[in-house]
Formats: structure tokens, sequence, C-alpha cells
């Protein structure tokens, strides 16, 4: 067994995206191979509606897999292939852009104003990239949580833990999606394939992750003024903690335990181009898709 080391961790960076929503993005738009075959990390969550209320209007993808799970608040989608739903609490969302779709994400506070959701941009390889767009979704109460003797639980999103298999099926980057809290002061360790890459994302509570090299680990908590706080105290607590090589994962939780995604996929290792929502395999991939969404060729019949 090998414990993964952690080769970086870093703060999640506000940005404004769609028609003024803002959140925090973990990585995207930067070199594609770091967190190949993912693209894309964002973190959107706020208090007050006016933080996310102009949502993402009508907009296109081609060539990627967009994966949403939402925390807190409702998420309204429509689609070209005239989906519609909307998103709640612990729901999850799949949309295979495939050769061409259009849509819009609009999120919706809870009764106290409150939203809370994560994007994951999957790849698509080349054999894919102009597959049929396709819709799913899955309720909170169809994606299984196993709870443990410690007081952790992990909630399976997608792919399996120790036995408990999520239902999602399909997706390219074939990714292993957890949703994990760690009660106070426990150690666990996590099995990742050895041919995946892998993150995490802390967004509550702090945490060591701990390495064969550096077995004091990496303590997300930082020393303000002679005191430690718990970084969720200076910025929402929302860091990215990114794996090397190895097979397990391994994490000690603080004081008041910790809550982060753990997620991973098998690069696909293709050349990447990428111009905002389109992202194909080569530069001219990209000017027939952005020629085509000006002549209003880009949705095409089913076939």
């Amino acid at each position: 067994m090998s414990i993964r080391p952690v080769i970086e961790t870093r703060r999640a960076q506000p940005h404004i995206e769609g028609a003024g929503v803002h959140l925090h993005r973990a990585f995207g738009f930067q070199d594609p191979t770091e967190a190949d075959p993912f693209l894309l990390f964002d973190d959107f969550r706020g208090d007050h509606p006016r933080d996310y209320q102009a949502g993402f209007p009508w907009h296109p993808h081609r060539g990627i897999e967009t994966i949403t799970y939402v925390l807190a608040g409702t998420v309204e989608h429509g689609d070209s292939l005239g989906n519609k739903g909307t998103l709640g609490p612990g729901s999850l969302q799949l949309m295979t852009a495939g050769r061409g779709i259009l849509h819009q994400e609009m999120p919706k506070g809870d009764e106290q104003g409150r939203m809370h959701g994560f994007q994951l941009w999957g790849n698509l390889p080349g054999r894919l990239k102009m597959t049929a767009p396709r819709y799913q979704d899955m309720p909170a109460e169809a994606l299984p949580e196993r709870h443990e003797d410690d007081g952790s639980s992990i909630r399976v999103v997608i792919g399996d833990y120790r036995g408990v298999r999520s239902p999602v099926e399909g997706i390219a980057a074939d990714p292993q999606y957890l949703d994990v809290f760690v009660a106070p002061g426990r150690r666990k360790t996590f099995k990742v394939d050895t041919r995946r890459r892998a993150f995490a994302y802390v967004f509550e509570g702090s945490a060591s992750f701990r390495d064969a090299a550096r077995p004091e680990g990496v303590l997300l908590e930082k020393e303000v003024m002679g005191r430690e706080v718990n970084i969720r105290d200076l910025s929402g607590n929302r860091t990215l903690v990114r794996f090397g090589a190895g097979d397990e994962v391994t994490v000690t939780a603080g004081p008041e335990g910790v809550r982060f995604l753990l997620i991973s996929g098998a690069p696909i290792e293709e050349p990447v181009a990428w111009a905002g929502p389109i992202v194909m395999n080569t530069e001219a991939e990209l000017r027939q898709a952005f020629t085509e969404l000006r002549n209003g060729t880009f949705i095409r019949p089913a076939h």
C-alpha cells in the first residue's frame, strides 16, 4: 500500500460567471493536463440572492460533461432537448453536451436565502466529442450513504465505496465522487485506484491529509495573530488538495470534524483545444463549433 502524497493545496478563487453569479473556482481554464480527465471545478454558494439569482442563462456546450451537485437551495434547469427540472438539496444533475446542447441553470435559494452547490466539468475523449447530447438527474434519495461506527459518513455520489454503489452510470470520465464527513479527531483511509488522478475539496471544518514523505500532514489551518484559526473563519474553507500517485488517501479530522469531496478519475491523455464552453481536441474543431454557433447549425437533429 502507498499513501498518496499531497502535491499542492490552494484556495478556490472568486469569480463571476453567467449573468453575475459569484462563485469560487478551484481549478479551470489553466493547464488541462493538471486534473485530467477533469477540466473545471466551481463552488457556488451564497447567503444572499443577489450573489446567485442572475443565474446562468441560455448558453452552449460541446465536447464535455457537466456534473452538478446541490447541497442547499435549488437549481432550475432547461435545455435544447426539451428537458426541464429542478435540482433540490442533495440531488445530482448530469449533462452530456456531446456534439452540442444549449441549456440554462438558474439557482434559487432556500427559505433563508442560502444557495450552495458544486459543478465539475469532465472532458470527453475524442471518440465521444460528437456523441448525442444527454441529460439525467438523480434525486437525493437515490444517492446512497454509508454511516460508519466512528461517526463518519460517506455519501456515494458517483462510483462506489466499500460495496456501496451509486446508481449513476454512463459518465465517460468514470469518476469516483464521494461526499465525506469525518468525525472530530478520527483518521480515515480511502482507497483510490492507482491509475486515477485524485483531489479533495474541503468545504467545512479542518483536517490533516498525511503522506509518507510528510508525516506531519498538510494541516488546513492558518495562524493569525499568534493563534490558530480554522480556514473557514478566513474565507469559507474552500481548499483544493491535489494528490500524487499512490493507492490510498489518508485524512485526520480536526476538532470540529471535516467535510470534503473526494474525486478521482482516469486521465484521457488527449490534446485539448478549449475556448469558453467548448472543449475539443483541435483548433480546427473549435473554429468549426463557433462557426456553427454563428450560422445556427450548432444544434443538430437527432439521428
